[in-house]
């Protein structure tokens, strides 16, 4: 054998010499043939490191949390209905809707406080406004809210001095303003929670204050329909019928426009909460649409039915938030629009 022939074969490893045009010893299949059909290549499959979360899991406890998001919209909803009872004279309804949103603020509040470790940290949140900050103004919100819901309560309970003019104008300004910022009450906490990372709550950002608005209207008028004769509960069937189909409508939205998306609401535990959340409220609705205003055992029990149906949603938007930062698909699903847009 020749030299040249020794000194082409020397070294040689066949199928492991690299080809012009080809990455890592393969060859790269081109993406278009000339007067050819174009090679198909499979679309990269993102993942993350051993398949951990890309993002760091919410640390909070469902009952802290999740108990703070229902308390807190029962409370809002509840001053005001409790507003539109006082304005169309029906004071036991006014009464228990006052009372109702100064207990669901005063455990909110609780609840909250436990999940920060120290009240301190509550008061500290004050030491700065900030309107481009959801916490900042929430903590704000509940600040100018908490007190005059509970002005309105006691002015309402006060029994003989109640009748007084000072004390009554009292009670209505602080009824007034309670609903006023009520309102802000029922939604910010979804505007909290959409401006984190976690993908199942920030991709829902559109559609989830509304999803809440129309829950708390419906739990605060559950709560109304428990507590008031059938004779006075007009508001609230008013109340829960709005807000049962606003919470249904820009849920359904919700999930369609999100698609894929959308998955963490529809599976395991948080699905199985949302599904338990759309039967209780329609069975609320059924009920308060047939008999509600003339049976007080049917009010009742749609009542209660809104409520829990109310209280299921709220946790079932937590858990599916949960699961969401925990899985690495749907953090990397929801920049892949991003990257291409």
């Amino acid at each position: 054998m020749s030299d040249v022939t020794r000194q082409g074969t020397r070294g040689q490893r066949p199928g492991r010499e690299a080809v012009p045009g080809s990455r890592g010893g393969l060859e790269r299949p081109a993406r278009h043939r000339r007067g050819g059909e174009p090679t198909v290549t499979p679309k990269a499959e993102f993942g993350s490191y051993y398949g951990r979360p890309i993002i760091k899991a919410p640390t909070w406890t469902a009952r802290d949390i999740a108990g703070y998001l229902f308390l807190g919209g029962l409370a809002g909803g509840s001053s005001l209905l409790a507003a539109g009872a006082e304005w169309t004279g029906r004071p036991v309804l006014a009464r228990s809707a006052r009372l109702g949103a100064l207990g669901a603020i005063s455990l909110a509040t609780v609840a909250l406080v436990n999940d920060l470790g120290r009240p301190e940290r509550l008061a500290n949140m004050l030491r700065v406004f900030k309107p481009t900050s959801p916490m900042s103004m929430g903590s704000w919100i509940l600040a100018a809210y908490g007190p005059a819901a509970g002005v309105a309560a006691i002015a309402d309970a006060s029994g003989p001095a109640a009748r007084s003019t000072p004390i009554r104008l009292i009670g209505r300004a602080a009824t007034g303003w309670a609903a006023f910022t009520g309102l802000g009450v029922s939604c910010y906490t979804a505007v909290l929670i959409a401006d984190t990372a976690v993908p199942a709550w920030h991709e829902a950002h559109r559609e989830l204050p509304f999803v809440f608005c129309g829950s708390a209207a419906a739990a605060a008028a559950g709560l109304g329909l428990i507590a008031a004769p059938t004779g006075e509960n007009a508001p609230a069937r008013a109340s829960a019928l709005f807000g049962a189909a606003l919470e249904l409508a820009a849920e359904l939205l919700m999930e369609r426009r999100l698609g894929e998306q959308a998955r963490p609401y529809r599976t395991g535990r948080a699905g199985t909460l949302l599904r338990a959340a759309r039967i209780l409220t329609v069975a609320g609705i059924a009920g308060t649409s047939l008999a509600a205003g003339r049976r007080r055992a049917v009010a009742a029990v749609a009542g209660s039915s809104l409520v829990a149906g109310s209280a299921c949603l709220r946790f079932g938007v937590f858990e599916a938030g949960r699961a969401s930062a925990l899985d690495p698909h749907y953090t990397v699903a929801s920049q892949r629009p991003k990257i291409t847009a």
